[in-house]
This record gives C-alpha cells, sequence and structure tokens, in this order.
C-alpha cells in the first residue's frame, strides 16, 4: 500500500467514527441548511449544541 492509500483509509475510517458518535453533527447541519434553506442564517455552534441538548432531554427516554 502506498502512503497515499494509507491516508485516504485513515481519513476515511475517521470520517466514519466521527458520524457514528454524532461528533460531525454541527457540519452536517450546515451542509443541510446550505442546501435545504438557502440564504437564512445557519444557528451558531453553541446555539446549535444548546437546541440539540434540548430536543435530546425534554422528552421521556426510556422504554417503559
Amino acid at each position: 500500500m502506498s502512503a497515499g492509500s494509507i491516508i485516504a483509509a485513515w481519513r476515511a475510517f475517521w470520517r466514519g467514527v466521527r458520524t457514528a458518535t454524532g461528533d460531525d453533527a454541527y457540519e452536517r447541519y450546515l451542509s443541510h441548511n446550505e442546501r435545504a434553506h438557502p440564504g437564512t442564517l445557519p444557528l451558531s455552534r453553541r446555539a446549535f449544541f444548546e437546541a440539540e441538548q434540548q430536543r435530546k432531554w425534554s422528552r421521556i427516554n426510556r422504554c417503559c
């Protein structure tokens, strides 16, 4: 394997890890906002984080 292919594989792996853990949520939000809502200002990183925390924890989160 060449150094370039090893680096490309590592980057693909790292993107997968970030997606699986939700670490890239703000970047995905920005991309979606740009495509789906052109011309509107996106939330700041802090406002996005606070909105996600509110969405995640403001409802019942249990199975029983």
